[in-house]
């Protein structure tokens, strides 16, 4: 058994030489690739969220420039309407002050006419009576 304790110290040694040796810096260097990867994924994480963040503000802008958009469209619309409104208001009157001068025109002529005509009327009427009638006593014919 003495020749077995060389060997056993030998054996002692290099267990103690492994733990100093290989052992503490893997198992320091396997903590702190651990902390790395644990922090790139934490950072990565976190980027995520930022990155989901700014994609609700833009969505929340975009919403809203929409609507501002839209609201104008609608002002422009209005403005539109009322503006072909009130050219078809200015049309409207236009044509019925027309309308009401070529009545009162017609109204005119017709009256000169019906004038004209009463007052050929006595003229006409001994015309035809002439036509109609032959003079028989005073021997025109």
């Amino acid at each position: 058994m003495i020749g077995a304790v060389p060997t056993v110290l030998l054996f002692i040694v290099l267990v103690l030489a492994y733990q100093f040796l290989v052992q503490g810096p893997l198992t320091a260097t396997l903590s702190e690739r651990r902390a790395r990867t644990d922090g790139a994924l934490e950072n990565a994480q976190q980027a995520i969220a930022r990155a989901e963040a700014k994609a609700a503000e833009y969505a929340a802008q975009l919403r809203q420039a929409r609507a501002e958009v839209f609201k104008i469209r609608e002002q422009r619309v209005k403005q539109w309407t009322a503006e072909r409104d009130a050219a078809v208001e200015t049309a409207r009157k236009a044509a019925a002050s027309k309308v009401s001068q070529a009545k009162a025109a017609l109204e005119a002529e017709a009256a000169a006419a019906r004038k004209s005509i009463q007052a050929s009327a006595g003229e006409l009427a001994a015309q035809v009576v002439r036509t109609v009638l032959p003079q028989t006593a005073g021997g025109y014919r």
